[in-house]
C-alpha cells in the first residue's frame, strides 16, 4: 500500500467511525426541557465534540492499523472483494 493510499484509507475509516460515534450520549434540548430561543428543539444540549473526536481518532487508528496489517501481510487482497 502506498503512503497516499494509506492516508486516504485512514481518512475514510476516520469519517466512518465519526458518524458512528456522533449520536452517543446526545440529549436534545427538547428532552432536557431547556430550549434556547432561535434554535431547533432537537439540537443537542452538550455535544461533547472534543471527546468524540478523541474517541474517533483512537478507534480509527486501531482499525486502520489492523487493516494495513492485513493488507501488508497478504492476508486479504483487493481482488478478494466481490464486484457487482
Amino acid at each position: 500500500m502506498s503512503i497516499a493510499g494509506g492516508i486516504v484509507t485512514y481518512i475514510i475509516i476516520w469519517w466512518l467511525v465519526l458518524f458512528m460515534v456522533l449520536p452517543w450520549g446526545i440529549t436534545s434540548q427538547r428532552d432536557a426541557g431547556d430550549i434556547t430561543p432561535g434554535t431547533a428543539d432537537g439540537a443537542p444540549v452538550k455535544p461533547q465534540l472534543v471527546k468524540k473526536i478523541l474517541i474517533t481518532t483512537g478507534v480509527a487508528t486501531v482499525g486502520w492499523a489492523i487493516f494495513v496489517t492485513l493488507m501488508v501481510n497478504d492476508i486479504i487482497h483487493l481482488g478478494d472483494i466481490p464486484k457487482p
